[in-house]
This record gives C-alpha cells, sequence and structure tokens, in this order.
C-alpha cells in the first residue's frame, strides 16, 4: 500500500448514542457496527464537541469548535447558521492533496462554497441500499481516474422523522429493508430518561432505525471489498450526537455528547477497546495523518485565515487499551454548545477528564430550552403526564423524574456544575457548591477558561462583557472583575444546593487580566 493510495471512508450517524450491541447494549441487534469494532478499535471516551447536528458536523470536518466555525446551530429552515467563509475544511484540504473528495447522503452544514465537495449527492432518504448504490459510483469514478478518494457519508437513521412516535420505519422508501422486530417489553431503558410506555414505544422504533443504520455500515463496507479498497481505506464510524430524547440530544451531559467512534486502520490489530480522552476535532487531523502529509503543509485558499485546528491525530494510540499518561496524551477533553435551533438560546461549555465534569453554563438565569422535535414526541408527553415521584434525599416533594434527574434540575440550572464521573456516571448530584470540592472547580473552571480564551470564545465573560472582544481596552489598562456573569444570586424558581448565596463587590484581589 502506497500513501498516496491512502483512502478514507467516513460514515456518519444521526442522534446515535451509545446504543449498539459493541456498546453494551443487549437488546439491540448491530452487528456490522459489531463486526467494525471487532475489525479495529472501539473507543469508549469519544466525545462531540456539540451535542447538535449540524455544528457537531461542523466540527468533524473544520477540526474547530462552533464558536471559531460559526456553525452555531441547525442550518435548515429559519435557524439558517452556517460556516464562516474563511474557514478550512475536509474538502478543502483534500482537494489539495489531490483526492476525490465527496458527500453522500445528509449534508446539514453549510455554505456549499464553504464545503466544495467534488462529488455532491445530498439526499434525506433512510434507503441505505441506495447510499451504498451512490458510493459504488464514486468509487468506481476513483478507480477510473486512479486518484485516492476521501467520502463522507450521512445515514439519516435514526433520526426522528415527522411524526411523534416514528423513526422512518414505514416510509415508502424504506419497506423493502427488513429489520428486526423488536418488542416493547424487551428494550433497555437507557439511564438518562424514565421508564413510561410512550418511551418504550418509541424504543421499539428507534431500535428498528438503528438496526437498518447498521445494515448500511455493512454495505458500505462490502462496496469497499468489492473493489480490493479494503486494504487501504481507513473507516470511521461516528455520530453527531446523542439518541433523539429529552436529557440526552442538546445537552452537554454525556448522554449528549459521549458517543460511538468505530475505526478500522487497516494493519492495525483489531478488537481494541480504547478508554482514552478523544475528541471529534480529531477526526480531520487523523484523517491528514492516515494520507500521510503533515497538517502544516497543506496549502488552500483559506489557509492562513482559518484558525488553527484544535485536535490531533489519533492513529499513533489507536492500538492503545491502557489510559495514558499526560506527556503521551491528553487528559480532557473540551467542548461547546450555543444554539440548536435558533430560538434554543442556551450558551454552555464543558470540561471533561476521567474522573470529573466541569459545566460552565452561561445563560443559566434562562430556563433550559426543548428542541421541537424532542418536546413534540410521544415520550416526553408521557413523562411529563407521569405520575410524580420523590426517589431522592434533596426533597420530599414528588416530582417528575428523568431517570433519576428532577426534572427542576434539568430546566434549572445553576452556573457552574461538577460531577464525580466515576461515581455518578449519570452526573446527577452537583458537587460544585461543597466546600470539599472547592480546589477541583477551580482547576476545572481555569482550565476551561484558558481553552475558551485559546480559541477565541467570545461567550467567555467577566462581569457581563466578553473578554475576547475587549481584549483591546484591556490593552490599554480595563481591569476586568473576576467573576462571569452579571450575578449569581438564587433566583426565584430554583431549586437546590447548588445555588450560590447573594454576592457582594466583586474582591479587588480578585481582579484577573487576560492577554
Amino acid at each position: 500500500m502506497t500513501e498516496e493510495k491512502r483512502n478514507v471512508l467516513l460514515v456518519v450517524a444521526d442522534d446515535l448514542g451509545l446504543m449498539l450491541g459493541c456498546y453494551g447494549l443487549k437488546a439491540i441487534q448491530t452487528p456490522h457496527a459489531d463486526a467494525l469494532a471487532a475489525d479495529g478499535t472501539r473507543f469508549t471516551n469519544a466525545f462531540a464537541s456539540t451535542a447538535s447536528c449540524s455544528g457537531s458536523r461542523s466540527t468533524i470536518y473544520t477540526g474547530l469548535h462552533t464558536h471559531q466555525n460559526g456553525q452555531y446551530g441547525l442550518l435548515q429552515g429559519w435557524c439558517h447558521f452556517q460556516t464562516h467563509d474563511h474557514i478550512e475544511t475536509t474538502p478543502h484540504v483534500f482537494n489539495a492533496l489531490g483526492y476525490q473528495t465527496g458527500i453522500i447522503g445528509k449534508v446539514h452544514v453549510g455554505p456549499r462554497q464553504v464545503y466544495p465537495w467534488e462529488w455532491y449527492a445530498p439526499s434525506m432518504t433512510r434507503d441505505v441500499a441506495a447510499n451504498a448504490a451512490e458510493t459504488g459510483r464514486f468509487l468506481d469514478k476513483a478507480r477510473e481516474t486512479g486518484r485516492p478518494f476521501h467520502l463522507t457519508v450521512g445515514l439519516r437513521d435514526p433520526h426522528r422523522d415527522q411524526t411523534r412516535e416514528g423513526f422512518g420505519n414505514y416510509d415508502d422508501d424504506v419497506r423493502d429493508i427488513k429489520v428486526p422486530d423488536y418488542k416493547a417489553e424487551d428494550v433497555e431503558i437507557p439511564p438518562f430518561i424514565s421508564d413510561v410506555p410512550e418511551l418504550r414505544t418509541e424504543l421499539v422504533e428507534y431500535y428498528k432505525s438503528v438496526s437498518r443504520m447498521d445494515q448500511g455500515i455493512g454495505m458500505l463496507r462490502e462496496e469497499l471489498r468489492k473493489r480490493d479498497l479494503d486494504g487501504n481505506t481507513l473507516v470511521i464510524f461516528v455520530s453527531d450526537n446523542g439518541a433523539p430524547f429529552v436529557n440526552s440530544k442538546t445537552t452537554l451531559y454525556d448522554a449528549g455528547v459521549r458517543l460511538p467512534l468505530l475505526v478500522y486502520q487497516p494493519g492495525s490489530k483489531g478488537g481494541v477497546i480504547n478508554p482514552n480522552m478523544v475528541s471529534f476535532l480529531d477526526i480531520l487531523p487523523t484523517c491528514i495523518d492516515w494520507a500521510g502529509v503533515k497538517g502544516e503543509d497543506i496549502r488552500t485558499e483559506n489557509t492562513g485565515k482559518s484558525p488553527p485546528r484544535r485536535g490531533a491525530s489519533f492513529l499513533p494510540i489507536i492500538s492503545q487499551s491502557q489510559t495514558l499518561p499526560n506527556e503521551q496524551w491528553r487528559q480532557h477533553v473540551f467542548g461547546s454548545h450555543t444554539f440548536h435551533e435558533i430560538q434554543n438560546y442556551w450558551p454552555t461549555r464543558f470540561l471533561r477528564n476521567h474522573r470529573y465534569k466541569y459545566h460552565r453554563n452561561i445563560a443559566w438565569r434562562l430556563d433550559f430550552p426543548f428542541a421541537s422535535d424532542l418536546y413534540c414526541s410521544l415520550s416526553w408527553e408521557g413523562i411529563r403526564n407521569s405520575v410524580p415521584v420523590a426517589n431522592d434525599d434533596q426533597s420530599d416533594t414528588p416530582e417528575i423524574m428523568l431517570g433519576r434527574r428532577r426534572l427542576q434540575h434539568y430546566l434549572f440550572r445553576g452556573p457552574e456544575e461538577l460531577f464525580d464521573i466515576e461515581n455518578d456516571p449519570e452526573e446527577i448530584e452537583n458537587l460544585a457548591g461543597k466546600p470539599e470540592y472547592a480546589d477541583v472547580v477551580k482547576g476545572m473552571r481555569a482550565q476551561l477558561e484558558h481553552e475558551q480564551y485559546e480559541t477565541g470564545d467570545v461567550w467567555l465573560f467577566r462581569d457581563g462583557v466578553s473578554v475576547i472582544t475587549t481584549l483591546h481596552a484591556q490593552k490599554l489598562g480595563l481591569k476586568l472583575p473576576q467573576r462571569f456573569d452579571f450575578d449569581s444570586t438564587r433566583p426565584g424558581n430554583a431549586v437546590g444546593p447548588h445555588w450560590l448565596a447573594p454576592k457582594t463587590q466583586s474582591d479587588p484581589a480578585k481582579m484577573v487580566e487576560f492577554g
């Protein structure tokens, strides 16, 4: 295999959480994803930067957070968020390397000129056989011209359809695709949501959609095998965000951003379970590394205009089954979410290491918003109409629950959240206000603010103003207070021990400078 013939197939699922057989879900049948994991590496700590479809895809295709690339939220309809014109994207890079580039299926980023794929075949079909056939035509063209290729296939499953409980399983274009006949009594209830009959109804349909998506993985790999391309093609399978249920998709809790990442690298050992912390911002640098070039040697029309990519190639650690020390690989990931739909404004950032997860909720005084499809879902109606329960020691008042999370804690969040992931993987008990965790909060807060500053995040606030947009004034002597928003007093509808007492004037000794 020569370096110039190294190909890439990137497969992006739509709204798939960690709900595959190879990730421990016994009730579902996903033999092709499981085979990909057996042939390659299954990452167990892979994180999207954001929990929204367009935004997450843009981070995969740019190696930049959404607050850097401009794709703050959804592309379609009245939202109309788009990637900035000056951003360097995957097709820019691989076009410059002489690759045949293409995208088939769901695209969901824009504008077109910022993503100049040569082979552009957008489709919203769930017919995975049609996607595979189009992939075959793409591969034949690449073989005809003798060029290496980078192809992205966006599978529409398992996203919701336009009904209240459906996932496209009764669309005309998928009638010939057979999926298992799952039963409501056999599904496994994810820990982030409550067991109600309406949820079980939806999970049956969701499982079918996942199984159809899984067949798509198998069909795409078969297109490679038929052309003897599996020996020199890097295959990456990933999802854009968590499952399309309340308390998962659109949140930066692990249910929304800790996602499947399966990678087959020809020549590497299979069956690897890799626990190291990787970010979806690593995917583009990994593809560049696989192509055998250095990122700094690539020249495109946007080179020098676009910010430096934030990720790193994970190929050097792909066969590792142990957690590597800091000098060999990063120990944390950072993420950034600002919008889903345009009316879903709720800027928040997270920092996650192997032990703790820290959230900075910038718009914490707003109720956490519902995505339209989640609010309209049958499962949410079932949950909000369910019998309130009191199953924790924080309140004697019965309340609607989302798994073990009280609905009030989902809707009304403090300015900071800290969770002990090792002992509390569902992120239920906020430790941010407990004195014994003050040093952990302080350290992770500083790390997160460093990430914000290094990435030019205009939502890095001090006293209600952006640190980034006031840099010029800081250089002229402006001193910004330590506090990160206008105040963090308890709003009238807030509950829980994490709210701070009313603050007085900022301590002059805590004044800090950036820059």
